[in-house]
């Protein structure tokens, strides 16, 4: 009976195998799948029949598929385990006495046993090496020892979302080394009481960096309470609430921090001397006093000032800020984010700049009325679904320059009928004069952007060391991976920037750009092929190869298609709002690349559910109202829910900004928090959040999906330490000292609503023993 049910499970490998390699080969695929289902129908047969001959064969299907494997994939044991894990299971099954019971002919278990053996010294010599792993040293010299860090802040403390108005995520602090974080232990937990509930009906996220200022700590919270917190032993000072409503059209329920401001016309210890402004997500921004969380009066209209002003469309939920606004020369410079994907009728991408003390309107640049920086007056509006900036700003006094991280016009996936100013703006690093608002110079990293591919994340400014001299540089990352390091002063490439040509054939009343930008110092990934399809068992990497082949894929910027297009790296980006840390003293960056694939496939509008019908509505469906098409947009999964390509989905990576190369490359975290059991395998797997660099040498780190944050060797991208977190942690850390000179780390724990990490309330602090 054995062998019979064993030849019924032989015969239907055989079959699922080779029908899906037969589908595989018609779409242009690999030819393996029908050979060996072959193989496996003539060894079922075989079998069946008690013939010893069998086990020859599946000798043969073991090698023969282990010498495939090898040649596809290399020694990576992550990518070897899915194409030969169930076929040695079943090779181990065949060497028991049950499924050989009664077979006839020469005996086949010593061919059998040395393909398991050749099988398991492979599987045992790729688990010991990462073809993937790139391992290097970043220099250790201080090149610039007295680096320009932005700004007068005092060396314990954190004034501004990135530290300081550069943008650097570095701090000056030493106390924690390399040698002594593996000793860091928790120092204080506080919970803010703000957790997802069951009427959130978006991504809630908990992305806040927080601000330390003297002895307090100022954080916000996904549903904008903006507390403050005593920075030494984590006890609450005090709370506001601004009665936020939750709105069902409100894409994002999130808050990334909040902004500092000492009035230098208000006496010390007068009300609103110092302030705290809270972005909230129904549009407003509001003055509160940094010392009780009290609203500051005078601020525009009773301490809150209404972002829908001069709105085209101002739909409650399409419109808010994410981000803090930067507070620089008394101005407040606020951006927001526009709803991806909903329709043709949105608010404005307008950046402002108001008086930080009365809130009145100093400036106004919309890049659809680029010229006409002047406050509107009450009856005009701005220009309707223009480019945004939904991150925070970073900026340049000396040189009186602001630098604007500029998202895509929506909707994002389909560009006919943009405006020459959408054409030029979408997508880019753009400076504006900090005191007019008019432009300087635009660097567009996407031409006719038809992806989402945002400039995502807050430009980091440093001082760079070049052949010829020293050159105040920007860094920029972006969702594709590029790097973009510019003279901050003109916008021109300090590493080189090439045009490389890019796929056409976009839909009938669109187009592509023929070229694309593309820097020498890019985290991009090669393009997927067949061998890089993924899966837990060859079965489902199968479905993945021939989900692929169904889709058109061109390799990056492959236009969006009614058939459906693989979209890679997809827009959760290799970079997003996180962006990297700077050194700026070693003038070297620390950032966590993250590759996953997406499909974007555009519905034509009769076809499209209404409103409401969510039994019509695929997964991933964005409306797009008042467009010809709308569009599904979702990850590249395979029939069991994990990514089709295979991992690592997630790295530490490590580059030197004067050279423009990448230095180290290390897969990052594991599926403990992935997987129904807890399992420690670093796989390397995705993530949102930021890094921060410390003067001691050592990175940190959250934004994994696994439920950690960790200490990194900046200089060779070593894990030294790791904590569990109570939520997820896809925030960015920050670090100062306390009166008793104590260094603390803290992250906050919150979890993210679009990865789906545990949500929680936690703010962590940890610090080296007394």
């Amino acid at each position: 009976m054995a062998v019979v049910i064993t030849s019924l499970i032989l015969f239907l490998i055989g079959l699922a195998v080779g029908g899906g390699g037969i589908w595989l080969v018609t779409l242009g695929g690999s030819w393996y799948y029908v050979i060996v289902g072959l193989a496996f129908l003539v060894a079922a047969w075989l079998l069946y029949r008690r013939r010893s001959t069998a086990l020859w064969l599946y000798a043969a299907i073991v090698l023969g598929t282990l010498a495939w494997a090898v040649w596809e994939t290399g020694f990576d044991w992550w990518e070897l385990g899915p194409r030969g894990g169930i076929i040695v299971l079943v090779a181990l099954w065949l060497l028991t006495p049950w499924a050989r019971r009664g077979l006839a002919g020469p005996d086949g278990r010593a061919p059998l046993i040395l393909a398991v053996l050749a099988s398991l010294a492979v599987a045992g010599y790729s688990m010991t090496t990462d073809p993937k792993d790139i391992a290097g040293e970043l220099n250790t010299d201080k090149v610039t020892p007295t680096a320009d860090l932005g700004g007068n802040v005092p060396a314990g403390e954190w004034h501004y979302y990135g530290r300081t108005q550069y943008g650097q995520r570095y701090s000056p602090l030493d106390q924690i080394t390399a040698e002594n974080v593996a000793n860091l232990q928790p120092a204080w937990t506080y919970r803010t009481g703000d957790v997802k509930g069951p009427d959130d009906i978006g991504e809630t996220t908990y992305q806040v960096t927080p601000l330390k200022i003297a002895d307090t700590l100022y954080i916000c919270t996904p549903h904008n309470f903006a507390i403050a917190i005593d920075a030494a032993s984590g006890k609450e000072k005090w709370r506001f609430d601004p009665q936020v409503k939750l709105n069902k059209d409100r894409q994002h329920q999130t808050c990334r921090g909040v902004s500092y401001y000492a009035d230098a016309k208000v006496a010390a210890g007068q009300p609103c001397a110092t302030r705290i402004y809270l972005p909230t997500s129904d549009a407003r921004l509001i003055a509160l006093d940094a010392a009780n969380g009290q609203v500051c009066p005078t601020f525009a209209e009773g301490g809150t000032l209404n972002l829908l002003a001069n709105m085209p469309y101002p739909k409650p939920g399409y419109y808010y800020s994410t981000s803090a606004p930067l507070i620089v020369a008394n101005k407040i410079i606020v951006g927001g984010a526009v709803n991806d994907n909903y329709s043709t009728q949105e608010p404005s991408g307008v950046i402002r700049a108001y008086d930080a003390d009365t809130g009145a309107l100093l400036w106004n640049w919309d890049s659809g009325n680029p010229d006409q920086t002047t406050p509107l007056p009450p009856d005009q509006t701005y220009t309707n679904n223009s480019p945004n900036m939904w991150s925070t700003a970073s900026v340049d006094e000396k040189l009186g320059l602001l630098y604007v991280p500029l998202g895509n016009k929506t909707p994002d996936q389909l560009g006919a009928g943009r405006s020459a100013n959408d054409e030029k703006f979408s997508s880019s690093i753009t400076a504006l004069d900090l005191n007019s608002g008019q432009l300087r110079w635009v660097r567009q990293t996407v031409h006719h952007d038809l992806w989402d591919m945002d400039v995502p994340a807050q430009p980091t400014l440093v001082d760079i060391t070049t052949e010829s001299g020293v050159v105040p540089a920007l860094v920029g990352p972006t969702k594709q991976g590029d790097l973009y390091v510019l003279d901050r002063r003109s916008g021109e490439p300090i590493v080189p920037v090439k045009e490389v040509p890019a796929p056409g054939g976009a839909i009938e009343g669109d187009h592509t750009s023929p070229t694309q930008p593309v820097s020498d110092l890019s985290f991009s990934p090669k393009p997927l092929t067949g061998a890089d399809m993924w899966g837990i068992t060859m079965f489902d990497q199968l479905a993945c190869r021939i989900e692929l082949r169904k889709l058109r894929y061109e390799g990056r910027y492959t236009p969006p298609s009614l058939q459906g297009s693989l979209i890679y790296p997809g827009n959760f980006g290799t970079f997003n709002w996180g962006g990297v840390a700077v050194d700026p003293v070693r003038q070297v960056m620390f950032g966590m690349p993250t590759y996953l694939a997406f499909v974007s496939k555009l519905v034509p509008r009769a076809d499209v559910p209404p409103p409401g019908d969510t039994k019509g509505s695929e997964q991933g469906l964005n409306r797009n109202d008042g467009a010809p098409y709308a569009v599904i947009l979702k990850p590249f999964l395979s029939p069991l829910g994990i990514p089709c390509q295979a991992p690592p989905w997630g790295y530490v990576a490590g580059a030197d900004l004067r050279t423009g190369k990448i230095v180290y490359k290390h897969r990052n975290g594991t599926v403990y928090d992935m997987t129904p059991l807890p399992l420690p395998f670093k796989v390397g797997v995705p993530g949102i959040g930021g890094p921060m660099i410390t003067a001691g040498g050592v990175a940190f780190l959250g934004a994994a999906v696994d439920d950690y944050v960790r200490a990194y060797d900046l200089t060779t991208g070593k894990q030294l330490w790791q904590a569990r977190l109570p939520a997820g942690g896809q925030s960015t850390p920050m670090t100062y000292t306390v009166a008793d000179g104590r260094q603390l780390v803290v992250i906050v724990a919150g979890g993210h609503g679009s990865v789906g990490t545990k949500p929680g309330d936690y703010v962590m602090a940890y610090t080296l023993p007394k």
